[in-house]
């Protein structure tokens, strides 16, 4: 029986280019946000952006990772069936594969679309939720803080509480 590797908690090394690059892009877009809405001069503040963003960029991917293994398991059952049957219609031409070769074959791909799916799925949600916790925090909460600290406080909570939220039902 061929060993079922769905829930292998390292990433690949294309995973984690992914993950720490659109981590860097979601961390670096509030810059935008405080340069032009709350006015802070970017070229005083580099240090600043180069730190905050930095720290959120490690934590957002992280939450990426965890999350992607929490969703890779509960997404390969859900598609279990019907990626076999796709597979079995598509293998059952080959007359000269054995069925281990054929189950084997099945269990990959089922753990490839699983693995694409958890990847696609924990980058939009992570994303959405730390951009929109960054605005909640910006402009509601924080709005009384001076911008710097403000940028400081709204990023590093929204990354340290998507962090947190990722370590959640493993």
């Amino acid at each position: 029986m061929a060993k079922d590797v769905c829930c292998a908690e390292n990433s690949s090394t294309k995973s984690n280019a992914l993950f720490y690059g659109n981590a860097f892009i979601v961390s670096a877009i509030p810059i935008w946000l405080f340069w032009r809405i709350h006015m802070i001069d970017i070229v005083s503040s580099i240090l600043t952006f180069i730190i905050v963003t930095a720290a959120s960029t490690y934590l957002i991917a992280f939450a990426y990772k965890n999350t992607k293994f929490i969703l890779k398991h509960k997404i390969a059952v859900k598609r279990e069936e019907s990626v076999a049957r796709e597979m079995a219609k598509k293998l059952s031409d080959d007359k000269k594969m054995s069925k281990k070769e054929k189950d084997e074959r099945i269990l990959w791909k089922k753990n490839e679309v699983a693995d694409f799916e958890a990847t696609t799925f924990s980058i939009f949600y992570n994303n959405a939720l730390f951009l929109a916790i960054v605005i909640f925090l910006s402009f509601y909460i924080l709005k009384s803080f001076t911008p710097t600290f403000n940028y400081i406080f709204s990023l590093w909570i929204s990354a340290g509480f998507l962090a947190l939220l990722s370590t959640g039902t493993k």
